[in-house]
């Protein structure tokens, strides 16, 4: 059975360790370079990107998560773990943060403002309903959230959501050189996915909806690196939608 390592240094890992056994899929925490070695797959969790970067550093982490990314094994950012997978990222404190890279996108740090700006909308999402089953949208919930600006060719966009009219209006650098410009545009990306790597601006693992974890199992079914043993969901833990009949306690979750 695949292992899918969870980056625990901070943030909303045990949401993610409790979203996988909700599907019968083992997670491991991970904190540590060598810990990467013994895993299939990595997700990044959303949190304090700042925090997660000084602890990353702390625990010399930055060149084994590369390495990871580099090697072709599936990765999935949500939140925060989408600003380290970025190659560029804008609207970051003074002196910015370390980035692990790999994903060809600009992302805005702190689009939609601040913690008070935090907010739940629905999402059209065709893609994952094509591959997962269920309804063509799913809750997106956005804490403190980043957004992506703009993405390369390869990347593909699997969610976008309608800018809040209520977001605080921001200016935009992208370099050295160029002119600032407001971000003018009605909608904005929020889930994209490019090769092995996925990336979520919002948290699926703050609800019932496993979807998003079951697209980012399936990925290595697919990837070049090493094929997965068949994950067995049987058909009776899935209703119509997609979501499990018979959740068992655990975290609080949103429905």
């Amino acid at each position: 059975m695949a292992v899918v390592g969870v980056l625990a240094l901070q943030g909303s890992y045990n949401e993610h360790m409790a979203a996988l056994r909700r599907i019968g899929v083992k997670g491991v925490e991970v904190r540590k370079p060598e810990q990467l070695l013994g895993i299939d797959s990595l997700i990044i969790p959303g949190g304090e990107s700042t925090t997660m970067a000084k602890l990353a550093n702390y625990h010399n982490l930055f060149p084994a998560l590369r390495e990871f990314v580099g090697g072709g094994k599936p990765v999935w950012g949500t939140c925060a773990g989408l600003i380290f997978l970025a190659n560029k990222a804008v609207g970051q404190k003074t002196g910015g943060q370390e980035l692990v890279g790999g994903l060809d996108c600009t992302v805005h740090r702190n689009f939609f403002g601040s913690q008070l700006q935090s907010f739940e909308t629905e999402l059209s999402v065709p893609k994952l309903s094509e591959k997962e089953g269920g309804n063509d949208t799913c809750r997106g919930v956005f804490i403190r959230a980043p957004a992506i600006l703009e993405v390369g060719p390869d990347v593909e966009i699997l969610a976008d959501c309608p800018v809040p009219v209520d977001r605080p209006s921001i200016t935009i650098s992208f370099g050295e050189g160029t002119e600032e410009e407001e971000y003018s545009k009605d909608r904005v990306i929020v889930a994209v996915r490019q090769g092995n790597i996925l990336a979520t601006a919002f948290h699926p693992e703050l609800t019932s909806d496993s979807r998003w974890h079951r697209f980012f199992l399936d990925m290595d079914k697919e990837s070049p690196a090493k094929a997965f043993s068949a994950l067995s969901l049987s058909s009776s833990s899935r209703d119509t939608e997609g979501l499990p009949k018979n959740k068992p306690f655990d975290l609080p979750i949103f429905e």
